[in-house]
């Protein structure tokens, strides 16, 4: 089992390597695939994966990624006037259209969809597809091809260093359960080692980055972003890791051997990455 997560958690590694160093057009496709599969795993929960709100939400998913690359390329947005939105404000009304659209499904077919189920698929395009596309947004900022790194660093850093951690605190000195009757496995020792680790890992990625670029990126502020983004990494991990306790699931999926589903690998990582993107922007201008 160890064996098999490590080949996959490598492979996850140097895909995400090469997409993203690729950037444009190949990283938001990537994106909206992992999107739509991570979308079906949660809809799954509700028996409507296939279903016309499901459909709806996929295809949303598929329009938002348009409507980001038409943004990036300045096609949308400009300067403000009375006749031209702001990129803001062309993400926020698409995310009302989507809404009414997805009422108009339940109203016009009622009673064969339940609340719950049009409630899902909206959840579900803004939770797996909106959020993961700020990796997209943030590969786009400025330096974004070495900001977009401290994403996986305070989540999949910090997982790896909280598990490192933990297993060393309770061989040693014990461990206090964090959330017992969550996940019982995790600890607050582990996750303060994950949360130091994650900015060291932060402040070492700056450093690397300075060599690298001949530009400064400030040790500091990145460790300060890790940090951050490693205690939204915690958030993430749980929430997911809630919704399966009450659908009574051990996994999302099993599309990554050893993970699970793009859900169980990407929980963190769908948290961190819109605040990542933001505390790049108001830190780092």
């Amino acid at each position: 089992m160890f064996k098999t997560r490590l080949i996959s958690g490598i492979f996850l590694v140097l895909a995400a390597f090469l997409t993203i160093y690729a950037g444009r057009d190949i990283l938001l496709v990537t994106l909206l695939g992992v999107s739509v599969i991570g979308m079906g795993e949660l809809y799954k929960t509700e028996k409507m994966t296939f279903t016309a709100p499901a459909v709806i939400g996929y295809l949303a998913a598929a329009g938002y990624a348009l409507l980001l690359r038409l943004l990036s390329e300045g096609t949308l947005s400009g300067e403000a006037n009375a006749l031209r939105l702001q990129g803001a404000e062309w993400l926020w009304m698409y995310g009302m259209l989507l809404l009414i659209l997805l009422l108009g499904c339940y109203v016009f077919t009622f009673p064969k969809y339940k609340a719950k189920q049009i409630m899902m698929a909206f959840f579900g395009f803004f939770y797996v597809a909106v959020m993961l596309f700020f990796i997209y947004r943030t590969r786009m900022l400025e330096n974004g091809q070495y900001l977009v790194w401290l994403i996986f660093l305070s989540s999949w850093g910090y997982d790896t260093c909280a598990y490192c951690v933990g297993m060393i605190t309770a061989k040693t000195v014990g461990n206090h359960k964090m959330t017992p009757k969550l996940s019982p496995k995790k600890s607050i020792e582990g996750a303060v080692g994950g949360l130091i680790g994650a900015m060291l890992l932060g402040a070492v990625y700056a450093a690397a980055a300075t060599a690298l670029s001949g530009t400064a990126h400030p040790k500091l502020e990145y460790a300060v972003i890790c940090g951050v983004g490693a205690v939204i990494a915690q958030i993430g991990d749980l929430a997911a890791s809630a919704v399966k306790r009450d659908y009574e699931m051990k996994d999302y999926g099993h599309i990554i051997p050893g993970h699970g589903g793009v859900l169980d690998r990407f929980d963190s990582v769908i948290f961190t990455a819109p605040m990542i993107y933001y505390l790049s922007v108001l830190l780092l201008g």
